[in-house]
């Protein structure tokens, strides 16, 4: 009787509904990557188990951020349930606006997810959103422009290695741009990337005393290597492309290499929408030997902003959406190679996800993102791409405007850094760090 039960209980994990809920429909707001694009297809195994509706209010990255900021800082009440990240979860849940997801069911086994994601989506020690998928950052690359070039990937590159790289194997005539990496303004866009890189050579957002660093050597060095690699083998117009727009690129065969976020792996090696697919390579990010890598630490999590009115049935999603089950239901669906990665420790034990060619340099990457000790000279702040201060992604944002127009050609790095040096020390100066 105990063993039917148990599986009764296996095969229903989503009947974790709150005993008397009444259906609800939840409005939920996501970005528009794959895993969420495919999460919605999906949905109506929630519905079926616990009997809520769903409607999506699907975004792109940039938009998304200002929607549920605007919203929650407004107490708007658009949704009962956010996608967000690493960088708002503990901000927010310090300041009362997230709902605390402290009474998870033991099914749900909270205990199982990452340290390094659960982590960054906690305030002193309290969990404020659950990680649909974590990501770090890679280079994937394509194993037969590599080998055509005369040249072979080490698992960890230094970005000398990485430009030379790029230059062997663009061929314009042919549409190939050797390297495709994000311009595109915005600080969880084009700025995360910079920030991310320029970590490996040195540089920082701020000193000890939160003073701009931005008229230092580091950071010109991150930028003018970033400008001089890009023109030589990058591809038209970068300045405006961010995470889908090189996902397609290097999907069509138009990048040699590519390095972003580590979720992407599994589009580009899914022979269904890569043509490419069966020649990627992956590696570490690029070091400078100073003893950082330039790979961020991200995850795309769910939480229930406050105000709601719906907060139970939004934790019943919460649960489908980030559970073990959720990740059975995507394999079954979709394959093993296409689950949500990055975000629980037994899918890295998963005979069935061990041997995914991308699954060791994903977890590798992720272990290896520190965000306490993200920069070679000592910061003041938490945070790889990002500093989890309320006030960086306004600050990110208009920094990362003036970086775009460089690589657009509109000015010169060292006007952007000048920009940048004021603009970043006249908002630390007005919300009182200085």
């Amino acid at each position: 009787m105990k063993i039917f039960v148990r599986a009764l209980l296996g095969a229903s994990a989503l009947s974790f509904a709150v005993s008397g809920v009444s259906a609800e429909t939840l409005t939920i707001a996501t970005v528009n990557n794959g895993d969420m694009i495919r999460m919605q297809g999906l949905t109506d195994d929630f519905t079926e188990k616990t009997g809520h509706t769903v409607e999506w209010v699907t975004l792109e990255e940039n938009v998304l951020r200002q929607r549920v900021t605007t919203d929650i800082t407004t107490k708007g009440g658009a949704f009962d349930i956010m996608t967000i990240g690493m960088y708002e979860t503990p901000i927010w849940g310090a300041n009362g606006w997230l709902v605390p997801l402290d009474d998870l069911s033991e099914d749900y086994d909270v205990e199982d997810i990452l340290p390094a994601m659960a982590g960054g989506l906690s305030h002193d020690g309290t969990l404020y959103a659950a990680p649909f998928y974590g990501e770090s950052s890679m280079i994937m690359y394509r194993t037969d422009l590599m080998e055509k070039a005369g040249m072979s990937m080490p698992e960890a590159p230094t970005w000398d290695f990485i430009r030379e790289a790029a230059a062997a194997m663009t061929d314009r005539d042919n549409d190939i741009n050797g390297i495709c990496l994000r311009g595109k303004a915005g600080w969880g866009e084009g700025g995360a990337f910079i920030t991310a890189m320029s970590n490996s050579f040195g540089a920082r957002w701020f000193d000890m005393d939160w003073n701009a660093q931005f008229d230092t050597q580091p950071w010109k060095d991150t930028l003018e290597f970033f400008v001089g690699m890009m023109n030589e083998s990058g591809p038209a117009g970068y300045a405006t492309n961010g995470f889908n727009e090189n996902l397609s690129l290097f999907q069509q065969g138009k990048c040699g290499m590519w390095i972003d976020a580590t979720v992407a792996a599994s589009f580009v090696t899914n022979p269904d929408e890569s043509t490419v697919a069966d020649s990627v390579g992956f590696a570490l990010a690029p070091d400078n030997g100073l003893g950082k890598r330039s790979n961020w630490l991200w995850a795309w999590a769910l939480g229930i902003p406050a105000g709601t009115q719906k907060a139970d049935a939004a934790k019943e999603f919460i649960e489908w959406a980030t559970s073990k089950d959720y990740i059975q239901l995507v394999a079954e669906n979709e394959g093993w190679a296409n689950v949500p990665p990055g975000a629980r420790t037994s899918l890295y034990e998963n005979p069935n996800y061990k041997d995914i060619p991308f699954a060791k340099m994903t977890l590798k990457s992720i272990l290896t993102a520190d965000p306490n000790d993200s920069t070679v000279e000592p910061s003041p702040y938490v945070g790889v791409q990002f500093a989890a201060i309320p006030e960086f992604a306004g600050i990110a944002t208009e920094v990362s405007q003036e970086f775009s127009a460089v690589y657009a050609g509109q000015q010169t790095v060292d006007e952007a850094l000048a920009k940048a040096q004021a603009i970043t020390n006249d908002a630390m100066e007005a919300a009182g760090y200085r």
